[in-house]
C-alpha cells in the first residue's frame, strides 16, 4: 500500500488513487468536515482512473463467466474487453480489498456496452484553491453517451480498515447535491467546472480524501445519496487528493 505522505503534491496519479481506494460505499461510517478552517493555496493537476487502472476490481459493473452462475465484478484478470457488462439485480456494498467479494451476484439488466467501452473513460483537469475559494475544471471523455453523472467528494480511513467499513460521501458543491450533477453528450464527453466555498479538504494523517464520478443507469439522481451501488449507481472514475500542506 502506498504511503500517502510520499505522494506527489503537484499531480494526482493512479498511485494516489490506489491508496485512496477510489470507492464510494453507501452507509460509510467515517465522518469529517468538508474543509479546514484555514485553506492554504493549492494548484494541482487531476487525473482520474478506473478501478482496473488501480489494480482493483470494478465495483459496480459485472461480467458473466463461462460455466458459472450469476455475474462477477470485472477484475484486472478479465481480458475479454468485448464482454457485455451488467448491473446487479440487487445493490452491492463496495469492498475492493476482499478478493472473495467479487461474486457471484444476481444478474441485473444489461447496461448496453462492453467492458472495453466502460474502461475507455478518462478525466483530466485542474483544481486550485486561493483565498478560501476552490475551482475545478475537468474534461471527461469515453463516458456513457448521454449519461447522467454525479461528482462526489469521498473520505476513507488511511490505511483502510480491515474489514473495510466503507467511505463517507459528500456531493460535490452544494450540500443538496444540485451542483454535483452533470451530463455526458452523445459522444460521451463532458466538462465539469465549478467554483466552491470553502475549498476541498486535502488528505490528512488518518483520512484520505478523493473525488469520484458515478454514472446513474436509471437516469435519476438522488440528491445527497449516490444511489444503489451496482444496481443503478456505478462509480466510473476516481482519484485521491494529495496530503494537505505541512504533512
Amino acid at each position: 500500500m502506498t504511503d500517502p505522505s510520499r505522494l506527489p503534491k503537484a499531480t494526482v496519479t493512479a498511485a494516489a488513487a490506489l491508496t485512496a481506494a477510489g470507492v464510494l460505499a453507501a452507509g460509510g461510517a467515517l465522518a469529517t468536515g468538508s474543509s479546514t478552517a484555514y485553506d492554504p493555496p493549492v494548484d494541482i493537476e487531476l487525473t482520474f482512473v478506473d478501478h482496473i487502472d488501480a489494480d482493483m476490481p470494478e465495483q459496480d459493473v459485472f461480467v458473466e463467466r463461462a460455466g458459472q452462475t450469476g455475474v462477477w465484478r470485472a477484475t484486472p484478470g478479465d481480458r475479454d474487453l468485448s464482454a457485455p457488462v451488467f448491473a446487479s439485480a440487487e445493490p452491492q456494498r463496495h469492498d475492493p480489498f476482499d478478493p472473495t467479494a467479487n461474486g457471484p451476484y444476481p444478474k441485473g439488466q444489461a447496461l448496453g456496452f462492453t467492458l472495453g467501452e466502460w474502461l475507455e473513460a478518462e478525466g483530466h483537469g485542474t483544481y486550485a484553491c486561493a483565498d478560501g475559494e476552490g475551482q475545478v475544471d475537468i474534461t471527461f471523455t469515453g463516458l456513457v453517451p448521454d449519461g447522467v453523472y454525479t461528482m462526489w467528494n469521498f473520505y476513507m480511513a488511511s490505511p483502510p480498515t480491515d474489514p473495510f467499513i466503507g467511505t463517507y460521501d459528500i456531493p460535490f458543491g452544494s450540500r443538496d447535491g444540485a451542483e454535483s450533477v452533470f451530463h455526458a453528450d452523445s459522444d460521451g464527453e463532458a466538462r465539469f467546472t465549478r467554483t466552491i466555498t470553502p475549498c476541498l479538504q486535502m488528505s490528512g494523517e488518518h483520512l484520505m480524501a478523493g473525488l469520484a464520478i458515478a454514472w446513474h443507469s436509471d437516469g435519476q439522481v438522488y440528491g445527497v445519496d449516490p444511489g444503489a451501488f451496482g444496481y443503478n449507481s456505478h462509480v466510473h472514475l476516481f482519484l485521491g487528493l494529495p496530503p494537505r500542506a505541512g504533512l
